[in-house]
């Protein structure tokens, strides 16, 4: 069931869509103190990574 929340309430290492309907899944990764944002790192391409505010709502707990 996919469930939508804010970033900051997710486990690091958790699967993260920012859409409902988004092709792309991401990783939750570590805390940034100097920018206060959260490290996601896209699944397909460990290369890519954005940073996200943590009250930035995601969606969880989905199958791909």
């Amino acid at each position: 069931m996919e469930t939508m929340i804010e970033l900051k309430h997710t486990n690091p290492g958790e699967f993260i869509k920012r859409k409902s309907t988004s092709k792309k899944v991401y990783i939750r990764g570590h805390y940034d103190r100097a920018t206060r944002t959260y490290c996601l790192t896209e699944w397909e391409d460990i290369n890519r990574e954005i940073f996200l505010k943590g009250t930035t709502k995601v969606f969880v707990g989905f199958t791909f």
